[in-house]
């Protein structure tokens, strides 16, 4: 196992898990995690050379007229209506997309090399993995060496603030089979998926600039995904995330009033009430929330205190990678087709984890959001005038209900 500045491996890591740390052809970090005793023992080695002959990745471009310009670095705004900082990265505009009806490119970046295959441009150097992350080569938020992070204006004009979108953003691939499915991965590599949340979460906290870690999901072409993979990504703002802005307000005006913690309190009403609770284990609760937005939402909370995934224990970190397994697996036998089979749900898995230097960081507290926009077999809601013109949100259920089906699903009692 490399040494790493911040994250310290749990014993289960340090027996089952290694890291081994290298850089691609343009200079991106990349880090393999392997949970395959032949790699965790070193009997085998992993190929660290990128054989790509890729520019650095902050390099002059050509632009449409053949001029060499600048790299296209993500710059952000302020809106002043909201005080919400916006990003713009124009140059997201050339990523691939091999996934959906707007597929523009053949191949999968995510997948391991494959010798003599046409497609040659992956950014994964060998030819299997256990798991991977790495930097985005298309990042919405990125510091670029020499450039001046100060604060201007658009037009000149100071109602407009902008500034370089100095943060991070890093892919999470969750196994090499590119055509399987999160839900379908064993617990096993989930842990190891896991320990990557973990483990970047614990590096990046050292980065200059960061202000919030948001490890997250998307799966589904539904949902907007443009590359067919089970991965997931890890973005790193350099400012406080508006909806956790609006939770580190709650979280501490609570806090002000009662001096409880407002997400242990939801937690243990939901536990009280019981109606809601659709799994719990050893260290864990899921439970989908008494005022849910979505027609499936499901919340996970761990039952001990703790503010981000670096500080789970070995056990906890086992107990998630088993109720993760069962969410998506419930997730994706949620709505009936009419041939007892479920579907591929489309969702998003988000993290909220306490921001790493605001001083409300202490009264919140670790939870993952799980939620789809899917409301029947055949039927998506649409974010339409109330929901995305007022952020007024209208539901098309109840969480009594969505609660019901995943009882209808299994026991509420799972194997730790």
């Amino acid at each position: 196992m490399a040494d790493f500045a911040n994250y310290e491996p749990g014993a289960y890591a340090k027996e089952h898990i290694r890291i081994t740390p290298t850089t691609l052809a343009d200079g991106r970090d990349f880090f393999y995690l392997d949970d395959d005793p032949e790699y965790v023992s070193g009997k085998k080695t992993r190929e660290l050379h990128d054989p790509r002959h890729l520019a650095y990745r902050f390099a002059n471009q050509l632009n449409a007229a053949g001029e060499e310009v600048p790299y296209a670095a993500p710059e952000m705004r302020r809106d002043p209506l909201t005080g919400d900082w916006i990003p713009m990265a124009t140059a997201r505009m050339n990523r691939p997309i091999t996934a959906g009806p707007g597929a523009t490119a053949k191949g999968n970046p995510l997948a391991a090399r494959k010798p003599g295959d046409p497609y040659q441009d992956g950014e994964v150097p060998d030819t299997d993995y256990n798991v991977v992350v790495f930097e985005n080569r298309f990042p919405s938020m990125v510091r670029v060496p020499g450039r001046s992070e100060a604060v201007t204006y658009v037009d000149g004009n100071p109602l407009w603030e902008k500034k370089m979108a100095v943060g991070r953003c890093e892919v999470i691939c969750f196994d090499p089979n590119e055509h399987g499915l999160p839900a379908d991965l064993p617990v096993s590599r989930l842990r190891t998926v896991v320990e990557a949340w973990a483990f970047r979460t614990a590096e990046i906290s050292k980065v200059e600039g960061i202000e919030q870690i948001f490890p997250f999901e998307n799966h589904g072409a539904e949902i907007g995904v443009s590359l067919a993979h089970p991965h997931g990504q890890v973005y790193c703002y350099p400012f406080i995330a508006p909806k956790m802005e609006q939770e580190l307000k709650h979280t501490e005006a609570y806090h002000e009033k009662t001096g409880g913690n407002l997400l242990k309190d939801i937690m243990n009403a939901e536990i009280e009430a019981g109606e809601r609770i659709v799994m719990r284990n050893h260290s864990w609760v899921a439970y989908v929330p008494a005022a849910a937005r979505w027609p499936l939402e499901v919340h996970v909370a761990p039952v001990r205190d703790v503010l981000t995934i670096d500080q789970l224990n070995d056990q906890e970190r086992w107990d998630l990678a088993s109720m993760y397994s069962h969410l998506l697996k419930r997730g994706n036998a949620f709505f009936d087709k009419g041939d007892g089979k479920g579907m591929d749900l489309p969702y998003i898995a988000a993290w909220h984890q306490a921001p790493i230097h605001d001083p409300r960081r202490e009264n919140y507290r670790l939870n993952l959001q799980f939620f789809s926009f899917r409301r029947a077999a055949n039927k998506i809601k649409y974010l339409a005038g109330s929901e995305s013109g007022m952020a007024a949100w209208i539901s098309d259920t109840t969480p009594e209900l969505i609660a019901k089906r995943f009882h209808e699903l299994g026991d509420v009692d799972i194997a730790d």
